[in-house]
C-alpha cells in the first residue's frame, strides 16, 4: 500500500509524555499554536483519546528529496520552499493510505480501528520512537537508520492486541550538526525546540508580522526551513521517495520572487492548489516573499515591493516597507491614507532603525553559548 516502515507499540509506552508536554507548554515553546494547549490529556495519553485502544500501529512514508534540499538558498532572487511543501499535501496522501490499510486490517482481524495523520491530538513522534521506527533526534524530529529524518508519520489505533516492537536506541551521539545549523538558534537545548524562534513556525504558523530579529536570518525562505533536517548525517542512507504522489513539483523547487510577489488571492490559490502552502494564505505568504526580497540585495526587485505598498493587506504593506528599506528604495513618508498601526510602526522602524519594537517572541529561547 506504499508505506515504507511499520512498527507497533502500546498506548502506555511513553509514560513521561504528560510531563514532557506540560513542561514544553509551560515554557511557551509552542508560540501562538493555541491548539497545542487544548485536549492535552488526550494528546499525552492515547487511552484518553480512545479508551478502547490496545495497540498503536505507527507507519512511515519516505519523503526524502531527490537532490540538495538547501540548493535554493544560494539563489537570493528565488524563493526557498521546504521539501515537504513542494508536492501534494501529504495529509491527503497518507490519510487515504491509512484508511485503506486500516479498513483491510479491521475486516481481517475483526477489530476496530481509528486512523490519524495530524488530524487529532496524537503525539506521533514519541509514539513512533517507542514503536522502533526510529528515535527523536536532537532537532526533535524522528530519525531512522534507513530513511534519515524524511519519514512522514501516520498512526492506526486499534482494539486488537498486537505484539509490540522494540524501541530504537538514540544514535545521535555527540553530533550537533542540526543544532548548529539553525539560523535563529531555535534549540535552547538538545532535543528541545522553541517554536517561537523556528523559521518553519514563523513562516507558516505565525499570523502577524515576523519579529525584526528573525527577518535577516530568514534569507529567501518563503515557506518553512529544512536546515536542521538537511545536515543530518543519517540522511546518507535515505533514497528519494518512491511515492509518485509525493514527487516534488519542478515549479516549486526555487520559484522567482518576482513571480511570487505578483500573486493575488485567486492566483495564489491556483498555483498552490493541493499543496500545504495553500493553507497559510496569500497574505502571510507574501509577507515571507517580501522579507526574501528585502534580503535579496536585488534592486531590480524593489519595484515589486513598491507596488505592494498599496496592497489591501496591512501585513503585506508592512513587509513591503521593510523590504524597500533594506533595498534603499523606501519613499520619504508613508501615504497619507495609511492608518494601520502595524504598518506605521514599520515606517517608524525603517526611518529610525535604532528603535526596536517590542515583540513577545524576541529573545525567547536562545541557545546557550
Amino acid at each position: 500500500m506504499g508505506f515504507d516502515a511499520l512498527a507497533v507499540t502500546r498506548p502506555d509506552a511513553v509514560p513521561a509524555l504528560p510531563e514532557r508536554l506540560s513542561a514544553w507548554l509551560a515554557a511557551g515553546h509552542h508560540g501562538g499554536m493555541g491548539w497545542m494547549e487544548e485536549r492535552t490529556g488526550e494528546r499525552a495519553d492515547p487511552a484518553r483519546l480512545w479508551p478502547d485502544v490496545r495497540s498503536i500501529v505507527m507507519l512511515g512514508v519516505n519523503a526524502a528529496p531527490d537532490g540538495d534540499p538547501l540548493a535554493a538558498l544560494a539563489a537570493p532572487s528565488r524563493g526557498s520552499i521546504a521539501v515537504y511543501a513542494r508536492r501534494r499535501d501529504y495529509h491527503d496522501v497518507i490519510k487515504g493510505k491509512l484508511k485503506e490499510l486500516g479498513g483491510a486490517f479491521a475486516a481481517k482481524a475483526g477489530a476496530k480501528v481509528k486512523v490519524f495523520v495530524d488530524t487529532a491530538p496524537v503525539m506521533e513522534k514519541p509514539l513512533a520512537a517507542a514503536s522502533g521506527l526510529g528515535w527523536q533526534g536532537k532537532h526533535s524530529v524522528l530519525l531512522s537508520r534507513n530513511f534519515g529524518n524524511w519519514l512522514l508519520l501516520g498512526a492506526i489505533y486499534t482494539t486488537a492486541e498486537l505484539p509490540v516492537d522494540t524501541p530504537e536506541d538514540d544514535h545521535c551521539g555527540r553530533c550537533r550538526r542540526c543544532l548548529d545549523a539553525c539560523p535563529t538558534g531555535a534549540f535552547p537545548a538538545p532535543y528541545r525546540l522553541d517554536a517561537r524562534r523556528c523559521l518553519a513556525y514563523l513562516t507558516i504558523e505565525h499570523e502577524g508580522p515576523i519579529p525584526e530579529e528573525f527577518r535577516v536570518p530568514m534569507g529567501n525562505r518563503v515557506f518553512g526551513c529544512d536546515d536542521c533536517l538537511a545536515v543530518c548525517p543519517w540522511n546518507k542512507f535515505a533514497v528519494a521517495t518512491r511515492e509518485t504522489r509525493l514527487m516534488a513539483r519542478e515549479d516549486l523547487a526555487a520559484p522567482p520572487l518576482a513571480e511570487l510577489a505578483r500573486l493575488d488571492d485567486d492566483a495564489f490559490r491556483a498555483r498552490f492548489s493541493g499543496t500545504p502552502i495553500k493553507r497559510t494564505g496569500r497574505d502571510r505568504f507574501l509577507r515571507n516573499v517580501l522579507i526574501a526580497i528585502g534580503n535579496s540585495g536585488e534592486e531590480g526587485l524593489a519595484g515589486e515591493a513598491e507596488r505592494l505598498l498599496d496592497d489591501a493587506s496591512p501585513l503585506v504593506r508592512g513587509m513591503a516597507v521593510w523590504a524597500l528599506s533594506r533595498l534603499g528604495r523606501l519613499p520619504a513618508a508613508p501615504p497619507r491614507d495609511e492608518h494601520d498601526p502595524d504598518v506605521l510602526a514599520e515606517w517608524r522602524l525603517a526611518k529610525n532603525p535604532g528603535v526596536q519594537r517590542a515583540s513577545p517572541l524576541a529573545g525567547a529561547g536562545r541557545r546557550p553559548a
